[in-house]
């Protein structure tokens, strides 16, 4: 029995070994994946910059009546533009051409009395006091004869520029008081003003730039391009040309002002559009494509490839954006190789196989940009 027990263990153990030896080794480890790379190198990118802006007529004229009276007529239509010296209101002449000519009547009375004193002067047959009293009398009766004649002339309401005209505030039948009825304005749309309102930090950071100083005044090569309400493009790039000289203690902010072309209305007084400003650059700033920072819980990263090929994160701090470039003030150094494709297949620690990116390199983004004007 001990016998038959032993031989039992024996081919036990020899099955053990045999089955041992079936079992295949591991799977070698799979190869790091590989991701797209760029070296960051300080170089010199244009920058734009972004500000919400409002459009405003580049002359606005108050129409309003000189005298009182109904509004007989209004010959234009709303919203329609109109010459200079086109009628835009009649109001009833009755009362003003009464005046009119009770002002030239006193006038030709005056002159009469003047004419019949100044020969008798000669033969003492009149004083002088009375003669120098007849000239004041037709003075006089002339200030009253041509404010007279004014009045009449106000009793038509005429275009004082060129424009589109607006909505009217009162219609035919209603009484004018004077000047201080608002009758309607006149809109003077090409050219076309467009404003916005730089920060007190950004304004300090432009100026303390020598090269940007000499952008933000009016008149410069600064270019100012505008984006529609709708997100067109609008084609015409305008220009600088005023500078508040102080910032609103309110807002703390400081008035820009462009001119823009408009000679198709595109842009129109109240409209809000997006302003993008052309012409400043940046030395020695390190750039990164757009799409290799990172967004994840309120913090903006990079990955990078550090020694031994392994990935790291790298909070950051971004800056404005060139082109499709984006412009890292503070997290990555020189030299720095940042994942740009392939982010979804890198974590911090692991190896990974990183690839020079070619076909857009931080340098070929950069020149890119200089040729679309870096705009966005």
């Amino acid at each position: 029995m001990k016998q038959t027990t032993r031989v039992f263990v024996a081919v036990a153990a020899v099955g053990a070994v045999a089955g041992g030896c079936k079992k295949q080794a591991p799977p070698p480890a799979p190869p790091p994946p590989e991701v797209a790379v760029v070296k960051v190198e300080p170089t010199r990118v244009p920058t734009t910059y972004d500000f919400t802006a409002e459009v405003q007529p580049y002359r606005r004229v108050e129409v309003r009546a000189r005298i009182d009276g109904v509004i007989e007529a209004r010959p234009f239509k709303e919203g329609s533009e109109v010459k200079a010296g086109q009628v835009l209101y009649r109001i009833d002449p009755v009362r003003p051409e009464a005046a009119y000519r009770s002002a030239l009547a006193r006038t030709e009375n005056a002159k009469s009395t003047l004419a019949r004193l100044e020969p008798l002067v000669a033969q003492h047959a009149v004083a002088q006091q009375d003669v120098d009293d007849a000239r004041s009398a037709l003075a006089q009766a002339q200030g009253d004869l041509a404010e007279a004649k004014k009045n009449l002339q106000d009793a038509v309401v005429r275009a004082e520029i060129a424009g589109r005209v607006g909505r009217t505030n009162l219609e035919v039948g209603a009484r004018v008081t004077g000047p201080s009825d608002l009758l309607t304005t006149i809109d003077v749309l090409d050219p076309i003003y467009v404003t916005f309102r730089p920060s007190a930090q950004q304004l300090l950071e432009w100026k303390q730039d020598p090269d940007s100083r000499k952008l933000i005044q009016p008149g410069s090569s600064l270019e100012v391009r505008v984006t529609l309400p709708d997100g067109t493009p609008y084609k015409r790039p305008g220009r600088l040309d005023f500078v508040a000289p102080a910032l609103d203690a309110v807002t703390g902010t400081q008035e820009f002002r462009a001119k823009f072309p408009n000679p198709e209305r595109l842009l129109l007084p109240g409209q809000f559009v997006q302003v993008h400003l052309v012409g400043f650059t940046r030395d020695s700033a390190l750039a990164v494509p757009q799409r290799a920072v990172q967004q994840a819980l309120g913090r903006q990263f990079v990955y990078v490839v550090g020694k031994g090929d392994t990935v790291a994160a790298r909070d950051v701090q971004p800056g404005p954006w060139s082109g499709h470039l984006w412009i890292i003030d503070k997290g990555i150094n020189p030299g720095e190789r940042v994942i740009v494709d392939g982010t979804q297949k890198a974590a911090p620690g692991r190896p990974v196989k990183p690839v020079l990116l070619a076909a857009d390199s931080v340098a070929d983004s950069v020149s890119a940009t200089e040729r679309l004007g870096a705009t966005p």
